[in-house]
């Protein structure tokens, strides 16, 4: 005899607007989680009165009014709006690619006119008219120069492989613009949580059983045997024991350090384009919410190869990997008490925008 009517395995954001809407629906539902806390990778703690972002910086930003309203009913958000800067060695630049980069790249560039014409120039020499891999396209975008000082080497570092043998899809959104605008994302809607991610997903969770310290693997067939319909958000390649073999993912390594500093580096991301770091980025977390704390801590994030046993956090999304998703979502459909969800569920990287609309269809579908 079953317990529950649904059990959601994590308590990321996905899994946890299941369970508010499910419970408001009037179904009991279960959440298992593997960690020791509540709230997946968006998950904040405090730490020297700073909402420290512990598993990477995540902006809530869309232009879709109906999942802003739906977020804001949780926490009030403030204005920060995404400016990150790069730096490549001793020089700083400002991203996305705009007229506060092209005008430093270039002492003799001034206008959109003559950036669009010293990209288009760039671009000429080396144009290849079917790009086959991320070097060829970025140069196809915006040119050599912004090619090799701003993307190759931190691109090389994210994925760990030469651009050169990268599919060239992943940077055909480059976002490129002819404007003085340093406004990192196009959409109508952007902040951060006054007080963290953490407190959203309390309230989500709020009168739904949760265990924690609980892995569903090890645990499969009792849990299992809890629940008449299961909402799995873990990697769907482990969920099968791997049986069509390992999906590929990227792992990042986080190193947190408090500093006795008001301020470090002036900025909540920087992006560190050259190979003489091992990092990818320093992400200061008080700038997220505008802290005038006396110390602040910063966070440096290194991309690194996933092995099975790591903690995968982006799909490698290239044709031999999608081809082997198909086939595990071939199987899953084989189970109807069985629904894959998030992004490990699904294998496919997606902005928490994205993880709200599809959690909120799914929803929409539960009468």
């Amino acid at each position: 005899m079953t317990n529950y009517d649904y059990l959601i395995v994590g308590s990321g954001l996905y899994g946890a607007i299941c369970a508010h809407g499910l419970k408001n629906k009037g179904y009991k539902c279960l959440v298992v989680e593997k960690r020791d806390h509540i709230g997946g990778n968006i998950y904040t703690e405090e730490v020297e009165g700073i909402n420290v972002h512990k598993y990477g910086a995540h902006i809530f930003h869309t232009s879709d009014k109906e999942i802003w309203d739906y977020v804001c009913g949780f926490a009030e958000f403030n204005n920060f709006v995404n400016c990150p800067v790069a730096r490549y060695k001793n020089e700083i630049y400002n991203l996305p690619f705009n007229m506060n980069t092209f005008t430093k790249l270039w002492s003799d560039v001034f206008t959109p006119e003559q950036a669009e014409k010293r990209i288009a120039e760039e671009r000429g020499k080396d144009f290849k008219k079917n790009p086959a891999n991320l070097e060829e396209q970025a140069i196809n975008l915006v040119g050599r120069t912004v090619y090799e000082k701003l993307i190759k080497e931190y691109t090389e570092k994210q994925w760990g492989k030469p651009c050169n043998e990268l599919p060239a899809f992943i940077i055909k959104r480059l976002p490129v613009r002819f404007t003085f605008d340093n406004n990192y994302f196009n959409d109508r809607y952007q902040g951060i949580p006054v007080g963290g991610y953490t407190q959203i997903i309390e309230k989500m969770l709020n009168g739904v059983e949760v265990r924690l310290n609980c892995d569903f693997l090890e645990h499969r067939e009792e849990l299992s045997a809890l629940a008449e319909n299961i909402i799995y958000t873990g990697a769907i390649d482990k969920f099968y024991d791997y049986r069509f073999g390992a999906l590929e993912y990227r792992s990042v390594r986080f190193e947190t350090e408090i500093l006795d500093m008001p301020n470090y580096q002036g900025n909540a991301a920087v992006n560190y384009t050259s190979a003489d770091e091992p990092f990818t980025r320093i992400i200061e977390h008080k700038h997220f919410e505008f802290g005038k704390q006396p110390k602040t801590v910063i966070s440096r994030e290194y991309s690194s190869t996933w092995q099975v046993g790591d903690e995968p956090y982006y799909p490698v999304n290239d044709e031999k990997n999608n081809a082997l998703y198909k086939k595990y979502a071939e199987l899953a459909k084989e189970d109807k008490k069985l629904i894959f969800g998030g992004r490990l569920g699904t294998y496919k990287y997606i902005d928490m925008k994205d993880c709200v609309r599809t959690a909120l269809d799914f929803l929409n579908k539960i009468s």
